[in-house]
C-alpha cells in the first residue's frame, strides 16, 4: 500500500512534468518525457526531498518500435523512508538524454555504466567513457541485438568434446 505522502509526490510529478503512471508488483512508477528529466530531477531533489539516487539502469525493448529504451531511476528519501521510481523512454536512434550529474553527483558512475553497456549517451556528462568493458571494446553488451557468445560448460558426458577444443596445457 502506497503512503499518502508518496501518492502526493507522484501526483505532483505527473501534473508538473506531463507524466503518466504505471503500476507493477505493487509499485507505482512515474513515466516522464526525456526532455523533462533534468528539471524533474531537480524538483525531486530540491522540493520533494529525495536526496539519494540509489539506482539508474536501462531496459532494451528491441525489436519493439520506438522508444526502444527506457531509463529507470530510483530516488530515495531516507528521512521519510520513501522510494520513488521514475521511467524515461529514450529513442533507439542515437539514444541520448541529459545527465543528472549536477543534481545527483553519484549519477556519474551510474550513467557511465549505462553508456558502456547500453550505448545511451548522457549529454553534459563530465567524463563519459567506458566503465565496465575495455576502452577498445566494440558494441554494448546489454543491448538485445548484441551477438551472444558463450563457452559450453564441461560435464562428464561432453568431457572429451570440450577437452579437444581447449588449448594445450589446460586439458587437466
Amino acid at each position: 500500500m502506497m503512503s499518502e505522502k508518496l501518492s502526493q509526490h507522484i501526483t505532483s510529478l505527473v501534473e508538473k512534468f506531463e507524466g503518466t503512471t504505471a503500476e507493477f508488483a505493487g509499485e507505482t512508477t512515474v513515466i516522464i518525457p526525456a526532455e523533462r528529466i533534468e528539471s524533474a530531477a531537480r524538483f525531486i531533489h530540491d522540493y520533494l526531498g529525495f536526496k539519494f539516487l540509489s539506482c539508474l539502469t536501462a531496459v532494451d525493448y528491441y525489436p519493439q518500435d520506438e522508444p526502444r529504451f527506457h531509463l529507470f531511476y530510483r530516488f530515495n528519501s531516507i528521512p521519510e523512508a520513501l522510494s520513488l521510481n521514475v521511467r524515461v523512454p529514450v529513442s533507439g536512434i542515437n539514444p541520448s538524454i541529459s545527465t543528472l550529474e549536477k543534481v545527483y553527483s553519484n549519477a556519474n558512475w551510474h550513467e557511465r555504466e549505462v553508456y558502456d553497456l547500453f550505448g545511451i549517451k548522457f549529454e553534459g556528462h563530465s567524463d563519459l567513457r567506458r566503465l565496465v568493458m575495455p576502452a577498445d571494446w566494440q558494441g554494448h553488451p546489454l543491448r538485445k541485438d548484441y551477438p551472444l557468445g558463450y563457452e559450453e560448460p564441461q560435464y562428464t558426458f561432453n568431457y572429451e568434446e570440450i577437452s579437444v577444443r581447449k588449448p594445450k596445457g589446460s586439458r587437466e
